[in-house]
């Protein structure tokens, strides 16, 4: 069977400032033609790259700031290769970009691995992924609807009943 799912990917324009510590980075930028996720890049000073020793962690700049469109928010996730192959992954994973921030996007890395891992000016580190938002309005009330599943949680959906 062939064919297409979702039809064209939609594009937003992602307004980027580039600070100073990064003048001389590339933006971040889709590696494939399918990609959901830009990297971002580690923008540490050429002559102090951050060493994260086995269990440690640390906030990595990457030298950017972003204007989101409303309605969207920015989810900071980790590379997979950096985590496969180094044990390093984003700590607070994903993290959150709200539509409103202005400051430079910042993430924290842990090393969870068994070696020492240093980050070098120019690293990808994370990936940036723009995903559509909904705020609620949040009501009080005396009681939920019922549904078959319940209050049951934590591993409630594979479990055997019978």
């Amino acid at each position: 069977m062939s064919g297409s799912v979702g039809g064209p990917t939609q594009r937003l324009e992602l307004r980027v400032l580039r600070l100073a510590h990064a003048s001389d980075l590339p933006l971040p930028a889709y590696h494939s033609e399918l990609a959901a996720g830009l990297d971002l890049l580690a923008a540490v000073a050429a002559h102090a790259p951050v060493t994260l020793a086995p269990g440690a962690r640390a906030l990595i700049p990457t030298g950017i700031a972003i204007a989101l469109p409303p309605g969207c928010e920015g989810q900071i996730r980790p590379r997979s290769g950096l985590a496969l192959r180094h044990g390093v992954t984003v700590l607070n994973a994903p993290g959150t970009i709200d539509a409103d921030y202005r400051g430079e996007i910042q993430v924290i890395l842990v090393n969870l691995g068994d070696e020492q891992f240093t980050v070098e000016r120019g690293t990808r580190i994370a990936q940036l992924i723009v995903a559509a938002t909904m705020q609620t309005v949040v009501c009080d009330v005396a009681k939920l609807d019922d549904t078959p599943r319940g209050a049951a949680g934590f591993g409630s959906t594979g479990a055997r009943r019978e």
